[in-house]
């Protein structure tokens, strides 16, 4: 691990700490999986991009995350749409998935990656594809999909638009005394 230490300076590593909620080892052993996704292209260039089909393929976490492609494109820096990542938004999201991320950080993420159409809401729409990744090949009919969502606007459309908006979806997810736990990622 010593050789690892060097990739960055003290400042970089700093800087790095008090920009997430990782801790100097967290850094590093990040910037190891890193370069491990594709060290011929990662090992010599910081800022170098993976695409998201690389990131889907080799890191386990998104191989088998129903949610994989929006993960990627939220924390993509890219003007692209095909949602690349570089070293600092691969960081950033450990550092959200990290335990020591405030919920409050981790709701404004979940908000975005199920917010599928990008409309600050969540819409019919939205929760119509969140209930389908869930499902997987299970997929329930489209009966039960309309039960389902008209039970989660029972619960959680305060103001009954059929749209939940993030102070919505955040009272709702307050409740769940789990959501800490399955959004996160240990490095």
């Amino acid at each position: 691990m010593g050789g690892q230490q060097s990739v960055f300076t003290e400042e970089e590593l700093q800087d790095y700490k008090d920009l997430t909620y990782l801790s100097r080892k967290d850094i590093l052993r990040a910037h190891k999986r890193w370069i491990a996704l594709a060290p011929e292209i990662l090992q010599n260039d910081i800022h170098a991009r993976l695409s998201a089909e690389k990131l889907y393929s080799d890191l386990p976490e998104l191989r088998v995350n129903p949610f994989a492609d929006r993960l990627c494109k939220v924390f993509s820096s890219a003007d692209s749409a095909n949602g690349g990542l570089c070293f600092e938004d691969f960081i950033d999201m450990m550092s959200v998935f990290s335990e020591r991320a405030p919920k409050a950080l981790k709701i404004e993420y979940a908000f975005r990656i199920y917010d599928f159409n990008d409309d600050d809401l969540i819409d019919i729409g939205d929760l119509t594809e969140l209930v389908s990744r869930l499902c997987g090949e299970s997929a329930l009919s489209i009966e039960d999909i309309e039960n389902l969502i008209s039970k989660i606007f029972q619960e959680a459309d305060l103001d009954n638009d059929s749209m939940l908006t993030f102070a919505e979806f955040e009272h709702v997810i307050s409740k769940s005394p789990d959501f800490e736990n399955t959004f996160r990622i240990r490095l």
